[in-house]
């Protein structure tokens, strides 16, 4: 079972928001999950990013890889926790 940290989509039609879960790399996009990790807002403006730093230090501790995306938006946060170079640059699947 490989667990990553991605992005969930929900919001209505033409308006946007992601929750940042972590889940099984075989579930769907907007499939069960094993915790949320914080949410991303891509309307607002500037875009509201909040990310438990601590929840994701903690999976990422436990072997989760976070999609490119994911990545990006942890950095982009400045997050709590992992610093940037100790995320890992695997690929998903």
């Amino acid at each position: 079972m490989g667990v990553v940290i991605r992005l969930k989509r929900a919001g209505g039609k033409n308006r946007p928001f992601f929750q940042l879960v972590v889940c099984d790399s075989r579930m769907p996009r907007d499939g069960r999950f094993l915790e949320n990790v914080g949410y991303y807002d891509p309307l607002t403006e500037p875009a509201t990013i909040h990310v438990d730093g601590n929840k994701v230090a903690n999976w990422v501790a436990k072997g989760a890889i976070p999609s490119e995306t994911v990545r990006h938006l942890i950095r982009k946060a400045g997050a709590a926790g992992p610093a940037p170079s100790a995320l890992p640059e695997g690929s998903i699947g």
